[in-house]
């Protein structure tokens, strides 16, 4: 029986024991699993009757969102009508909205700047779908966001990697306050023969995929991945791990450059056979001044930079290359010789197992490996080339450390001094 409007109304509304949690007062609503397990719909059922009891403002996120129709919209219409809601809630093509004053908004929050996202600071409940997708900016800026008195922040996703900023934050170390329930098709007692069929077959088929897709365990590695065997096997042999600095040894730099897209800088040691990352850098907009001036903070004992081939190009604004203005900053510098993508993917495929990677200060260019993978249109549905997205660039640097690590001496780069013999010339007014 519920409330709405002053009216009593009385409403079939089934809903899985497991996810009765979603009623509780609790400021973090987390649940995880796999497929068939009746989420989504339990997510979007428990809105709708919050909604009906009393005026709510409710933000339906995710991370991206180009369209209405990549929104739970649908979702909640479907469930409106399923539970005879019509005559209560309006329909629109861009929100739902209660006679009673609820509202339910749509947006994708990678779209968000800081403007934008403060008109959902008097939002009750926050409800992202497929958070497995969400970055560590959109959870930075949604969670302080949403600070209305008694204000809820839901997520529902079936995980994808380990190390999802969604996953880390909200199952591996939940905060206060936190209701975190992980289902599976066991949870759902409608759930459909049909699906059932499928289950069984990759079962049968797949059971490493079945665990993912069915069982909600995540991956180490993205579906597709380029280097998904060898960082599996490098995770499995602890090659990922605490890698301390050798003070006897120089460090080495490997870049990716670029400015609004990523620069990127590996970080490394190499002892006989062994190559050691001992850090890794990344940002956007640095200039090589700011970024020289980070290395040197660091006090190592420097080896060579090895920029890509377009580091000797010089750049029509200042009239210099990258080598040549990191050069006149007291660095050694040496170029990258320019291989096809491919032979560099082969490289890297031979420098694995070598590798030792510390878990903590390269955990981006670990997360960029594990996520490095190709496009496949639909068209063919076969693999080509890799993707150029935000983890790209860590993958582009790790191939061109792969094609100069023999190379590698540990001879460490000694600054040049002032003699301080040498005869100089003043002239006195």
């Amino acid at each position: 029986m519920f409330m709405a409007s002053g009216r009593s109304l009385q409403i079939d509304a089934q809903f899985p024991e497991a996810l009765l949690g979603l009623f509780e007062p609790r400021r973090y609503k987390v649940a995880y699993g796999g497929r068939g397990s009746a989420k989504s719909w339990s997510f979007a059922r428990a809105l709708l009757l919050k909604g009906l009891e009393r005026p709510l403002r409710v933000l339906c996120a995710r991370e991206v969102m180009r369209t209405i129709a990549d929104s739970v919209h649908l979702l909640l219409s479907d469930q409106i009508e399923h539970l005879g809601l019509k005559s209560f809630f309006q329909v629109q093509e861009t929100h739902i909205s209660g006679t009673n004053g609820s509202e339910f908004l749509f947006a994708g929050l990678r779209q968000q700047d800081a403007g934008k996202i403060k008109s959902f600071e008097g939002v009750d409940i926050a409800w992202v779908e497929e958070a497995q997708a969400l970055s560590e900016r959109s959870l930075d800026i949604l969670i302080p966001t949403v600070r209305k008195g008694a204000s809820e922040l839901w997520f529902s996703f079936n995980p994808e990697l380990d190390t999802d900023p969604v996953y880390r934050r909200l199952v591996v170390a939940p905060p206060p306050d936190a209701w975190v329930k992980k289902v599976t098709w066991r949870d759902n007692p409608w759930f459909p023969s049909v699906l059932e069929q499928e289950r069984l077959l990759l079962l049968e088929r797949d059971p490493d995929a079945y665990r993912h897709v069915w069982e909600g365990e995540p991956r180490s590695v993205v579906e597709g991945a380029i280097y998904a065997h060898e960082v599996i096997r490098m995770i499995e042999e602890r090659r990922v791990r605490p890698v301390p600095f050798d003070p006897q040894l120089p460090v080495h730099t490997v870049w990716d450059l670029g400015w609004n897209d990523q620069t990127s800088i590996i970080l490394l040691q190499r002892l006989h056979s062994e190559v050691r990352v001992i850090e890794y850098l990344e940002a956007s907009h640095r200039t090589l001044a700011e970024w020289a001036g980070e290395l040197q903070q660091r006090r190592y004992l420097w080896g060579t930079d090895w920029l890509p081939h377009d580091g000797a190009h010089r750049d029509l604004r200042t009239g210099k290359s990258a080598q040549e203005l990191l050069s006149a900053m007291n660095r050694e510098v040496r170029i990258v010789p320019k291989l096809t993508v491919e032979e560099g993917i082969r490289a890297a495929r031979m420098m694995f197992p070598r590798l030792y990677v510390d878990e903590t200060k390269a955990a981006r260019l670990l997360e960029c490996l594990k996520r490095y993978r190709r496009n496949v249109p639909e068209a063919t549905g076969e693999p080509v080339k890799p993707v150029h997205d935000e983890y790209s660039h860590g993958a582009d640097a790790f191939r061109g450390l792969a094609v100069i690590v023999d190379q590698i001496t540990n001879r460490a780069h000694a600054p040049q001094k002032l003699n301080p013999h040498r005869r100089l010339n003043w002239r006195v007014a």
